[in-house]
């Protein structure tokens, strides 16, 4: 068994280290940590990551702090996306009191149907990729999205400044080739825990149980797992983003917006508006699929093309996710070599 070795350097004590152990008021440095992959927890990431996107992060980098990382400058990318989705919805609403009666209702109704449409590509792209990571990790044991906590250890920007650290939220798998296999081991001083993870996975697999090494068995085919549900993930929800923007143009939300009250002060009318959501949201659906109006041929199968592709796309790409070509043989050495016939060593 090839035991981990830690990327973080916290656990190394240097003898002046050592002697302070007694001390009370020196508590352990916080290290790296994975965390539960549920939907409190990807909530909270993405909370996280808009706040400090348009506060800390900007902030870090206008003054030229030489904390600011590469990190930081990706997720500053959700600014633009969200600003571009706001402007996309505003130029299409809010020139709408300077058109005359006749045709203040046409664009009230063609404006609501976009801002919902870039509302629904943002929500349904990133949650369609359930579809693709729940049944790979149901029939593989190998979660692709497990999230974790990087602790860094910040450099001292004033004379003040000590033992300052900063978060940010990785998955064990986002790179192929420097995948985090640490934080997926246990407890290195018991030999049935240290491999608990792996050999989860491996018999979820069918590698079998018991195995002595699980984790140098699992780590090829788990790299072949991360590669292709990213491609799956890539295509699937894409496909499934233009679903619900396809989704949000159907005639039952006209209705909705129409009666739809968004003041929040007011419960008895917001939940009538939440419920009427729902109702529009399903009779869309079956609009898009079955069109209850006179429509020409290539509208009446346009949304079942569309739901069909996309439902298909996804599940090929399920399918060649979970077919595994790096499994190792299960053909013994008995199997291989007679013992009854001779071998000449040449």
């Amino acid at each position: 068994m090839i035991l981990p070795v830690s990327s973080s350097l916290n656990n190394i004590n240097f003898k002046s280290d050592t002697l302070k152990g007694n001390d009370p008021k020196i508590q352990p440095k916080e290290s790296d940590r994975l965390l539960e992959n549920r939907l409190s927890t990807r909530s909270k990431i993405a909370l996280d990551k808009i706040t400090k996107a348009f506060t800390v992060y900007p902030a870090r980098g206008i003054k030229g702090s030489i904390n600011s990382d590469f990190y930081e400058f990706l997720t500053m990318g959700n600014v633009p996306y969200i600003v571009g989705s706001l402007t996309l919805i505003s130029v299409f609403n809010s020139v709408n009191k300077h058109f005359s009666n006749d045709v203040l209702s046409k664009a009230s109704k063609l404006g609501n149907k976009m801002a919902l449409g870039v509302i629904f590509y943002s929500l349904f792209k990133p949650l369609s990729k359930s579809l693709v990571n729940l049944p790979v990790k149901w029939a593989t044991g190998v979660d692709t999205q497990l999230p974790y906590l990087k602790v860094n250890h910040r450099l001292p920007e004033n004379k003040d400044d000590f033992d300052l650290t900063s978060h940010e939220y990785h998955k064990v798998g986002e790179s192929v080739e420097f995948t985090r296999w640490d934080l997926l081991y246990g407890n290195p001083n018991d030999k049935r825990d240290l491999n608990k993870r792996y050999d989860k996975i491996a018999k979820k697999l069918g590698l079998g149980e018991n195995l002595n090494d699980s984790d140098q068995e699992v780590k090829p085919i788990y790299r072949e797992i991360l590669v292709k549900s990213s491609l799956a993930r890539s295509f699937s929800s894409y496909m499934w983003a233009a679903v619900g923007v396809a989704l949000a143009f159907q005639k039952p939300w006209e209705d909705f917006f129409k009666n739809a009250s968004f003041n929040v002060f007011n419960p008895k009318q917001f939940g009538h508006t939440v419920q009427q959501f729902g109702k529009s949201f399903v009779e869309s659906a079956k609009e898009l699929y079955n069109p209850a109006e006179s429509v020409s041929k290539l509208q009446k199968y346009a949304g079942k093309t569309l739901l069909g592709a996309a439902a298909l796309i996804t599940v090929l790409g399920v399918l060649n996710t979970i077919h595994i070509n790096k499994k190792p043989s299960k053909v013994t050495e008995a199997e291989v070599m007679d013992k009854n016939k001779e071998s000449v060593v040449g």
